[in-house]
């Protein structure tokens, strides 16, 4: 991760102005999210992940995005009401951006720009592609709760796919890895 990417302006769900700085030296776990998707259970392991290791310096970042069949389309007060009755998210969760296409964010432009492929990627592609889903092309965000890690040092360490899950071995030891260094 550049400098500069601690510097993108975001805006976090409640509606106040932030960016990325608040969190430097720690360990990131970027993941756009969604309440209405078939993989919107992985809030449960995201938030056991991230009460498991945040007084380690980890820190799961939830980016709610409406790019994949309309599947997150609340106003942030709807998701960040969804988050908190339904799946206790602890976490930080930020406004509503768009994850790929034209409007991208500036946020997401430079994680794929970083790690362009992600780990675990191919089952589920194919999956979405039997239900004639357009799933674009790597370094495009394939689906709702890809995940990008971010080690202390501002860089992307690994990129996972959407159906990597909160408590996926591979997962877990690149955060783990990332929480050493």
């Amino acid at each position: 991760m550049t400098q500069a990417l601690y510097d993108i302006p975001l805006k976090r769900i409640d509606g106040s102005a932030g960016d990325l700085s608040a969190f430097r030296g720690k360990v990131l776990l970027v993941v756009n999210v969604a309440s209405k998707c078939g993989l919107t259970p992985q809030y449960e392991g995201l938030e056991k992940l991230y009460q498991a290791q945040r007084e380690k310096g980890l820190e799961v970042l939830g980016f709610p995005a409406n790019n994949f069949k309309e599947q997150e389309p609340g106003s942030d007060t709807e998701i960040s009401d969804f988050c908190t009755t339904k799946y206790d998210v602890h976490f930080p969760m930020f406004s509503k951006i768009s994850v790929r296409g034209e409007d991208r964010h500036p946020l997401y432009g430079e994680l794929t720009k970083a790690q362009p492929t992600a780990i675990g990627d191919g089952p589920f592609r194919e999956r979405l592609k039997g239900y004639g889903i357009d799933t674009g092309n790597p370094p495009d965000v394939l689906w709702n709760f890809e995940k990008f890690l971010i080690g202390r040092d501002g860089k992307v360490v690994a990129r996972f796919a959407p159906d990597v899950a909160g408590d996926d071995p591979r997962l877990l030891d690149a955060v783990e890895r990332a929480l050493q260094d």
